[in-house]
């Protein structure tokens, strides 16, 4: 069995995003600091992700032996990234309990967390400290997905000749690796995504709103490809060249953009206000962009404007020493690693 949350020994990450394979094997610690030592980047098609016949499941792990070679990486240990479509993540709060009383709590009580029936299910949980709202209270992040879905996973990952040690939602990970430890208030983190964005609001040093939105590039693609009578992979260039900028293509890629960017400026609104009822006295002090959300240009400018939260584009490498070599090898996709970096993080936390 493989632990959802807690942490492991030598490994290296592995992240699936939807048109490509990741890879970070780190070295070092969270208190140190720490240093890059292999990765990978490896472009794939997102139909052979999703061929889940003995055939795609070869192909698909002979790209990652591929790329485990490329990289130079010689564990077999790995932690892989589950999707926030395929897992459940909430944050509970129950009476303060000792370490043993509280695994025995869990161990009867956790049906109550966890929407899908307890013998379909993988389920793993984690302390995240005492409840900033109530000290007579903890805080417990539980994270579940079908066992379906993580045999699958592990399956695929054995098939390439690994050794699965742990499994871990995505928007945990990429929170841990995105978040700025010294700041006070509360992070709300914001994965623009391919198709989804995940949300997580940190708030001393835990993840305390888990959420994901339906809808990413893609609805903004096919927001532009309409609006412009377009294709859409010319829709797709406008927006990584112009973005929100109403000057270029006499703003009609801003308009075009608008109104879905609005509705999703809205619910992170939503996200901030559920944060602050919960937490009385407590703020979202900043919104870190990551994934799309920092190469589409002014997203970030136009997500404060709505929101009036200062929004800054995330760094998922900014506690990862890297050499200048390295910096300039990742520089076109250094956005899209934070799933991977955060894995790799969870070393010796």
């Amino acid at each position: 069995m493989v632990d959802l949350l807690h942490g492991v020994g030598d490994f290296f990450s592995l992240d699936f995003g939807s048109k490509a394979l990741r890879m970070v094997q780190l070295s070092g610690n969270v208190k140190k600091g720490w240093a890059l030592e292999k990765y990978a980047y490896v472009p794939i098609d997102p139909k052979l992700l999703m061929d889940e016949g003995e055939g795609g499941i070869m192909k698909t792990a002979a790209v990652i032996r591929e790329a485990v070679k490329q990289a130079g990486i010689e564990t077999k240990n790995v932690a892989v990234g589950l999707p926030s479509s395929r897992t459940f993540t909430s944050i509970v709060e129950i009476e303060n309990r000792t370490p043993k009383e509280l695994k025995n709590t869990i161990m009867y009580e956790i049906d109550q967390f966890v929407p899908m029936a307890m013998d379909e299910a993988k389920v793993d949980w984690a302390s995240i400290g005492t409840s900033p709202n109530d000290p007579s209270k903890m805080e417990i992040v539980v994270s579940s997905t079908q066992n379906n879905y993580a045999e699958k996973m592990m399956n695929l990952v054995e098939t390439a000749g690994l050794n699965v040690i742990a499994q871990e939602p995505e928007p945990l990970a990429m929170a841990r690796a995105l978040m700025v430890r010294s700041m006070g208030d509360g992070q709300l983190i914001v994965d623009f995504g391919e198709k989804v964005t995940d949300l997580v609001i940190v708030y001393k040093g835990g993840p305390r709103v888990v959420r994901t939105i339906a809808g990413g590039l893609e609805q903004l693609v096919d927001a532009v490809s309409t609006g412009l009578a377009v294709a859409p992979e010319q829709a797709r260039q406008f927006i990584l060249q112009f973005g929100l900028s109403q000057d270029k293509v006499e703003g009609q890629v801003f308009k075009a953009l608008d109104t879905s960017l609005n509705l999703f400026a809205q619910e992170l609104g939503k996200s901030i206000r559920f944060f602050q009822s919960k937490y009385m006295g407590a703020k979202v002090g900043g919104i870190t962009a990551a994934g799309f959300g920092t190469v589409v240009p002014l997203f970030a400018e136009y997500i404060e404007a709505k929101t009036g939260v200062t929004t800054l584009r995330g760094n998922p490498w900014q506690s990862v020493r890297m050499t200048s070599g390295q910096q300039s090898a990742l520089a076109p996709v250094a956005s899209e690693f934070a799933v991977a970096v955060g894995l790799a993080e969870r070393s010796n936390e």
